[in-house]
């Protein structure tokens, strides 16, 4: 049996996910400081917005933690994972509060936003906007200053588990 599915079979939503898995994408971890605490979820739905203004954006569901903390408006870091914080990616997807804080080497900037050190770029941003759609919203916010350490070597997502880049080639300049 091929791996199409017919739409009497399963309904659309149960299609694009299972299309999704096929589409690798780089494990980061959001972090934020709101009301005196620090916030952390895994993800891997951000992506580039705008270079003017330099930003991004981060698709959250409603049901995370962070939800709230980034629709009220609190700065934020987008920390995208090496490939050996596969542990810190687990941390986050299954501790809760502060123990999501447990494993890995965090640091805060002036303004108290939390940040992994390691990670392969932290992007330090400011609340722009937020747009509700369906179960998540899109948080946009504006980059204020990006830390990138080593040479690129993500943690990735693919198909349901983890995986790592592979370089076929360099691409042309």
């Amino acid at each position: 049996m091929t791996t199409e599915l017919k739409a009497a079979e399963s309904s659309v939503a149960d299609q694009l996910k299972l299309g999704l898995r096929r589409l690798g994408k780089a494990v980061v971890v959001i972090t934020a400081w709101h009301e005196d605490r620090r916030w952390a979820m895994v993800a891997t739905a951000v992506s580039e917005l705008s270079m003017d203004p330099p930003s991004l954006l981060a698709c959250v569901n409603r049901s995370a933690s962070l939800y709230e903390p980034l629709t009220a408006g609190a700065a934020f870091c987008i920390n995208i994972l090496h490939r050996d914080q596969l542990d810190i990616s687990l941390a986050c997807a299954s501790a809760k509060g502060e123990d999501r804080f447990a494993t890995g080497r965090w640091s805060a900037d002036a303004d108290g936003v939390p940040y992994l050190q390691g990670a392969q770029a932290s992007f330090f941003c400011t609340h722009a906007t937020y747009v509700e759609h369906g179960t998540h919203a899109v948080i946009i916010g504006n980059v204020r200053h990006v830390v990138i350490e080593g040479d690129p070597d993500p943690l990735i997502y693919l198909d349901g588990g983890y995986s790592r880049a592979l370089r076929l080639a360099q691409a042309a300049r």
